[in-house]
Formats: C-alpha cells, sequence, structure tokens
C-alpha cells in the first residue's frame, strides 16, 4: 500500500533533486561562426569576443537560462578591408549598436537536441529566434567531463536591416546567413556542503 503513494511523491521531488549549474565557456574551443554567400563565393567568418553566462541542469538543459552577449566590433573574416565595411553603417554600425545579445525564454529538450527558444537583439531590432542545439557529452584530456552545443541554422540579415542600405549588397550580397554556433565547455561543481559542526562535550560537575 505505501507504493501507492511513495512513486507520486518521488515524480514531485524529481525536479528538487536536480541541480542548477553554471556552464563555464571553453574559449579555446567555442566558436560564434557564420557563412554569407555572395554571386560569385562564400565569406566565413566568426565573432572573437563574447560572454555566455548559461545555467542549468547538465543533464537535461531543461528550463535553463541562457544568454549570450556578442561584441559586434570583433566580427573577424580574415579580411581586414571586408571587416571594417562591415562593421561600418552599411551594415552592423557597431559604433552605434556594439552588442549582439541572444537571451532564452524556454529551453526544452528533445533527444539528443537541445531546442532554446529566445529572442535575437541585433543591429536595433529584436526578433523571436529559435536555436535548435545538438548536445554531446566527452572527456577531455584532464579527466574533466565537457559538454558541446552545435546549431545551424538560416538568418534572413534583412529581417534585422544589416546591409540594408549597401548598394554593394543589394547587388552582390544574398540575404541569407548560416550561422554556426559551436559552444564547448563545462559545468562546476556543486559546492561542497559544509562539514556538520561537532557538538562540544558535556561538562563534567
Amino acid at each position: 500500500m505505501r507504493f501507492r503513494f511513495l512513486l507520486p511523491a518521488l515524480l514531485l521531488a524529481a525536479p528538487l533533486l536536480a541541480q542548477t549549474r553554471v556552464f563555464r565557456v571553453d574559449d579555446n574551443h567555442t566558436v560564434l561562426g557564420f557563412k554569407a554567400s555572395t554571386l560569385l563565393f562564400d565569406v566565413p567568418g566568426r565573432f572573437t569576443r563574447f560572454k555566455a553566462d548559461i545555467q542549468g541542469d547538465p543533464a537535461t538543459l531543461e528550463g535553463a537560462s541562457i544568454r549570450l552577449d556578442i561584441d559586434a566590433r570583433s566580427i573577424n573574416t580574415a579580411n581586414g578591408k571586408r571587416d571594417e565595411h562591415l562593421r561600418s553603417d552599411d551594415f552592423f554600425d557597431a559604433a552605434k549598436y556594439p552588442k549582439i545579445t541572444f537571451t532564452s525564454k524556454e529551453v526544452r529538450r528533445d533527444g539528443d537536441r537541445v531546442l532554446v527558444r529566445g529572442t535575437l537583439a541585433m543591429h536595433g531590432v529584436t526578433r523571436d529566434l529559435e536555436l535548435p542545439f545538438l548536445a554531446a557529452e566527452g572527456m577531455n584530456g584532464a579527466d574533466v567531463r565537457t559538454w558541446s552545443y552545435r546549431a545551424t541554422l538560416p538568418l534572413d540579415r534583412l529581417d534585422y536591416g544589416v546591409g540594408a542600405d549597401s548598394v554593394a549588397a543589394k547587388i552582390s550580397l544574398k540575404r541569407q546567413v548560416e550561422l554556426d554556433l559551436l559552444l564547448v565547455g563545462f559545468f562546476e561543481a556543486p559546492p561542497a556542503k559544509a562539514p556538520a559542526a561537532k557538538k562540544a562535550p558535556a561538562s563534567k560537575k
């Protein structure tokens, strides 16, 4: 008879057992990349300065909090002159809009995928966006458990007004940009419990 009540109690307690932990990004392996296409060739690039604030249960990431702050001025396509043009008001206008921010609203697990629904703020425009991350788990050389989350998806740059007024972009640059986001890192260990205080021995009278 007791088991009839034990199972519902365990199911109700399960969310309480999940531990929210901080995800520390490995800057050496994390890549916030993209690929733009012209009529003649593709232009791969990346943003080299960013901050990731991710907190959640490593087992699923269900209900996690995710925020990515990207420095638009750090755009790098391995061509200095082109990068300066991309930072100008023809494209990102990085002097006026220096930050690109993604903020999660909902995170749910679907098998090996982590679907993150949120908003992307870029170039003065904020729009809803879902990032379909593929999750993988492994060990690094120091026997530290690591996680990677990778999402690839198309993004219409004109939805954010990027390059909308550029004559060169209108002539030769396609509006669809392929995003390739790879987050690699580890979750901090939960804080150790403080040892129980020892009771002082009773004084002898």
